[in-house]
């Protein structure tokens, strides 16, 4: 089944990995898709308000981290994946610390473990979504609770 949502940014230097990652997410049922080569050009595409981006750690100019803290200041709804070959507890924790969903090793599980990771991503936002929608209905209904108690109160009086 083909997804619409959610908007993924591939941010990866290698033309040759992006189009495997690109290629898998497809077979999983994701259609829309923007690849980039850098940090700069997805940087300059947030207005089209990705729903996730899965970036390469080390990338050629701006690092991983300020891309991600970059995005975060102004799309802070916006999920983020780091998919590298950089095998580091540390880098991996402080991609977390600063806001990253996840950080995934590039090895022979790796796609595996994104697709699972967006599919858990998409679960997460729904859940997300049913709770607002469940405390905007608590709020309504203790306003005309409260409409109906002053309505009795004030009716009362006559």
């Amino acid at each position: 089944m083909k997804k619409k949502y959610p908007l993924i940014f591939i941010v990866e230097d290698n033309a040759t990995y992006t189009k495997i990652v690109k290629h898998h997410l497809t077979h999983c049922g994701f259609e829309n898709i923007n690849t980039y080569t850098s940090g700069e050009d997805c940087l300059n595409n947030l207005s089209l308000s990705p729903d996730i981006i899965i970036q390469d750690y080390k990338l050629q100019g701006i690092s991983g981290l300020n891309v991600l803290q970059r995005v975060k200041s102004c799309l802070p709804f916006t999920e983020f994946i780091f998919l590298s070959a950089q095998d580091s507890i540390e880098i991996a924790v402080n991609s977390i610390k600063y806001g990253a969903f996840d950080y995934i090793i590039k090895d022979e599980v790796a796609l595996h473990r994104l697709s699972q990771k967006i599919e858990n991503i998409i679960k997460l936002q729904k859940l997300k979504n049913r709770f607002r929608i469940q405390k905007i209905m608590v709020v309504i209904f203790m306003i005309i609770t409260f409409l109906l108690i002053l309505g009795a109160i004030y009716f009362a009086k006559y």
